[in-house]
C-alpha cells in the first residue's frame, strides 16, 4: 500500500484506461485478500475477482450463495491489502428490480469496488434475461455509480454462450452484438463473453462491438498474444486460476501422506 492512496474515482479511471483492444489488460482473477496480495506482486495493474473462486474458497456454490454481507467484507479486506483498482464479479447483483441493483452496487461501491462483473444470466433461474429488461439493469448499476459519484467500470457479460454448445456459438453471434450495442447505450465499458473460443468469432465480435471485449481463458498457461492479434481488450481466467492453487496445494500435501 503506498502512503497516498488514489481514490475510488481515480481507481475507477485507471481501470478504465487498461481496456485497449489489441492490448489487453489481463486479469489473474483472484478469491480473497491472501491472493490479491500475491497477484499485486506479479506488476498488474488491477485485480478481479471471480465469482466461483470468491464462493469456492469460504465453502460456497457459485451463483449469488455466499451472503452479499459476507461477500461485502471479503472486498473490504481486499481493497484494504492493495491500493490497485479492484474488479469485482457481482454475477446478477444480488437481484432482478433495477432499484435494487442500485442499492447492492451502491454498497459494493462503499465497500471500495470501482468495476464489476455484471451478467445477463437469471441467476436461480433459466436462461438470460431479454435485451431490453438487461439493458435497465445495466442502467440501474450505472446509476449507482452516478449516486456515489465514482465512474464505475460495468463489465457487462453476456451468458449466451457459456449457456449453448460451441457448434450453434456462430448462431449468437447477431444477438450478442444486439446486446452489446444496448448494454453500451446503458452505461456499459466493456462486453464479456465467456464461452466464446472460437477466433473467428472473436475476432467477428471485436470487430463489430463498439466496447472493448473480454474472452476468458480455461488455462493459466496459455498465450496472449493471439487474442491480442484478435482484437480483445480484456482476458481474464474466471476460477481456474483457484482449481490451479488448489490442485497445487493438494499436490504438495500428498506428499506427507
Amino acid at each position: 500500500m503506498s502512503e497516498t492512496q488514489p481514490s475510488s474515482i481515480q481507481k475507477a479511471e485507471t481501470l478504465k484506461s487498461l481496456h485497449t483492444p489489441g492490448t489487453p489488460v489481463v486479469l489473474y482473477n483472484i478469491w480473497d485478500a491472501g491472493s490479491a496480495a500475491a497477484v499485486a506482486q506479479s506488476g498488474t495493474k488491477a485485480l478481479a475477482t471471480g465469482s466461483w473462486s470468491v464462493a469456492a474458497a469460504q465453502g460456497y456454490a457459485d451463483g449469488e450463495d455466499i451472503p452479499l454481507e459476507f461477500l461485502f467484507s471479503i472486498v473490504e479486506r481486499i481493497v484494504a491489502t492493495s491500493d490497485l483498482p479492484l474488479t469485482v464479479d457481482f454475477e446478477g447483483g444480488y437481484a432482478k428490480d433495477p432499484d435494487r441493483v442500485t442499492l447492492n452496487v451502491e454498497r459494493l461501491i462503499s465497500a471500495g469496488a470501482v468495476g464489476l462483473n455484471f451478467e445477463d444470466r437469471i441467476v436461480g433461474g433459466k436462461g438470460v434475461y431479454d435485451i431490453n429488461t438487461q439493458a435497465a439493469r445495466v442502467q440501474a448499476v450505472r446509476d449507482a455509480g452516478n449516486l456515489a459519484q465514482v465512474p464505475i467500470v460495468i463489465n457487462a457479460r453476456t451468458d449466451l454462450f457459456l449457456q449453448s454448445k460451441p457448434t450453434t456459438h456462430a448462431g449468437h453471434i447477431t444477438e450478442a452484438l444486439e446486446r452489446a450495442a444496448a448494454y453500451a447505450e446503458a452505461g456499459g465499458n466493456s462486453f464479456f463473453v465467456p464461452g466464446l473460443a472460437d477466433p473467428d468469432l472473436i475476432q467477428k465480435v471485436c470487430a463489430e462491438c463498439s466496447l472493448p471485449v473480454n474472452v476468458m481463458l480455461r488455462d493459466v498457461s496459455a498465450q496472449i498474444a493471439p487474442l491480442a492479434a484478435l482484437g480483445v481488450g480484456r482476458i481474464s481466467f474466471g476460477p481456474a486460476p483457484y482449481a490451479t492453487a488448489m490442485s497445487q496445494i493438494t499436490e504438495h500435501a500428498r506428499a506427507f501422506y
